[in-house]
């Protein structure tokens, strides 16, 4: 399939290459070649990832104890770049009253977990068992962009428009982006870049 990508275009990266780290949250399916996040990482000096897990996939407290590692082992300021259920790691690490500040964030396509998913996604049975619902509601401590699809599989737009809300952060409608993955025929994503710089 052809990539596509939104009607945007990439400026210089000198400011991303020397700010804050830009700390990749993946989603589920963790680090999958052509992502934009994974296309992102390499693109960018300053940039890290949240490592892939070997075990306990699934739950929640495993991906929050590995974005509490990735950011304990980086100094001085950093912007969450999350996607997909790596939006909900990165919410419920925020909403667990951890020290460590966060300059910002980008939560680009987040899943709504308190509804049903697609077939071959966890239901949401499995999702409460592994610590995943409810969906953390309260204001987040620090700046951030939710970024959100029209025709994304996995999310209505009225309800990440709501988790925007709740979250006290910035809506940015994307269009009909599907869920901004390789799946639905996107790689690179230069906007990215352009809202990272909107949190420096």
């Amino acid at each position: 399939m052809q990539e596509r990508q939104p009607n945007v275009h990439s400026d210089n990266l000198m400011s991303l290459e020397t700010t804050p780290t830009v700390l990749i949250v993946p989603g589920l399916r963790d680090h999958v070649a052509g992502h934009w996040q994974t296309l992102l990482e390499q693109k960018l000096a300053n940039a890290a990832s949240v490592p892939p897990l070997e075990h306990d996939k699934l739950s929640c407290a495993a991906r929050v104890a590995a974005l509490e590692a990735a950011l304990s082992a980086i100094d001085g300021p950093v912007i969450l770049v999350a996607h997909s259920a790596g939006v909900m790691i990165a919410v419920h690490w925020a909403q667990q009253q951890h020290s460590r500040p966060v300059h910002g964030a980008l939560f680009a396509t987040p899943p709504d977990f308190e509804e049903p998913l697609p077939e071959g996604y966890p239901t949401q049975d499995v999702l409460s068992g592994h610590g995943w619902l409810p969906c953390p509601r309260k204001p987040l401590p620090f700046p951030s962009i939710v970024a959100a699809s029209r025709n994304d599989p996995l999310a209505r737009f009225d309800r990440v428009a709501a988790m925007a809300a709740s979250w006290g952060r910035r809506l940015v409608d994307l269009g009909e982006v599907g869920h901004l993955n390789p799946a639905t025929g996107y790689g690179a994503w230069p906007q990215a870049e352009t809202l990272i710089r909107e949190l420096l």
